[in-house]
């Protein structure tokens, strides 16, 4: 915690600064709300907040997960075939090319408005970071490493696990990371196309009543979540590296 002490200490700073500078009518209160008020929205409204953050939990989480199976599935396929690799990781960098937001439409007519589509999107913001992390980290295990293995006379997947995959973890540690903090955005971006519940849903209605400090608090709250998700990962991370 002491690493971040400077952070907490800036984020307070500008905490203060804001409520001083809308207590001081520098802007009008309806436009931009103080902290305090905020923070007091968020009190007030948490029963009627509570269904909507942990529908968009779900979202992220689910599609978090899924997405780090089928990133670190395809990362190991890139690594197996070299022919593999010249085929599909120029069309994994070409797809990065669609803006995701495009798709989401598509996604609510083909599969509905249920969680299916937000769970899909989050899996389409988080495989890429993923997948391109976990190869390059698979790529560049140490030659010296490799030499052995042959010596050895090891099998790919000996030498995968024994080897190559704990030689890549910090790298691939690092795109789930990418990828965690993209994890919520991507379930609110589902949510704004099209959905009954959600944080998305319930920024949308909250902007449309004017009631802008319930708009900041849901995204007080969708910052908390994407911190929270990432601080599960640092701590796997860190448990999973040591052992």
């Amino acid at each position: 915690m002491k690493k971040y002490q400077s952070s907490f200490i800036l984020i307070i700073i500008l905490l203060l600064f804001w409520e001083i500078y809308v207590r001081a009518e520098f802007i009008n209160m309806r436009i931009l709300p103080p902290p305090s008020h905020i923070f007091e929205a968020l009190y007030s409204h948490w029963n009627s907040l509570f269904p909507h953050v942990f529908q968009t939990l779900l979202e992220a989480m689910m599609g978090f997960l899924i997405a780090v199976i089928l990133g670190f599935a395809l990362a190991v396929l890139l690594d197996i075939s070299p022919k593999i690799n010249k085929t599909i990781y120029p069309l994994l960098i070409i797809s990065q090319t669609v803006p995701i937001i495009a798709l989401a439409p598509l996604l609510l007519l083909w599969f509905g408005f249920g969680i299916l589509p937000k769970i899909i999107i989050v899996v389409l913001y988080c495989f890429f970071p993923i997948a391109i992390a976990g190869a390059d980290g698979l790529f560049q295990t140490k030659k010296q490493f490799m030499k052995l293995l042959k010596s050895m006379n090891a099998s790919y997947w000996q030498g995968l696990l024994l080897v190559r995959l704990p030689s890549s973890l910090p790298s691939f540690f690092s795109g789930l990371k990418i990828a965690a903090t993209y994890s919520v955005a991507g379930a609110i971006v589902g949510e704004f196309v099209g959905a009954y519940q959600g944080l998305g849903v319930y920024m949308q209605q909250a902007a449309n009543s004017y009631s802008i400090d319930l708009v900041f608090a849901s995204i007080f709250l969708t910052i908390i979540l994407s911190f929270l998700i990432l601080f599960g990962v640092t701590i796997v991370e860190k448990r999973i590296i040591r052992s």
